[in-house]
């Protein structure tokens, strides 16, 4: 069962990394392609949707990193009895919309831009 377990932490913090916001190169080869897949499905209901659709699941997989990196983490180093799910879920969703919040205000002061093949693409 042990083992069972520190394979599944480990594997959930593998994938978590590589979604999360945490590496520097996730966003080109996972993060924007299941952006823009979420974003083109969105798209089916209102054509216009794409581009807030394509953030929202930016967002999402960012969010679905930092929440597996820190239930692998609680595999591998917490005991079963100090576990709370409520607030390590919480937790997750909280610095993945502190991490968004610290972007978006990056992009609206235009600290950062938004490259304009982004702003260009419609399904």
């Amino acid at each position: 069962m042990n083992l069972f377990k520190n394979l599944r932490g480990g594997a959930l913090m593998s994938i978590g990394y590589m979604l999360s916001p945490l590496s520097w190169w996730n966003d080109l080869f996972f993060n924007l392609p299941i952006a823009l897949v979420f974003g083109y499905g969105i798209s089916w209901m209102n054509p216009h949707w794409f581009f807030p659709g394509t953030m929202i699941g930016y967002w999402l997989s960012n969010v679905l990193g930092m929440v597996m990196m820190q239930f692998g983490a609680i595999d591998l180093f917490l005991p079963e009895d100090k576990q709370n799910i409520t607030r390590d879920i919480l937790i997750g969703f909280g610095s993945a919309t502190l991490y968004t919040v610290i972007c978006s205000a990056l992009v609206y002061f235009h600290i950062l831009d938004i490259p304009d093949f982004l702003t260009d693409l419609h399904p």
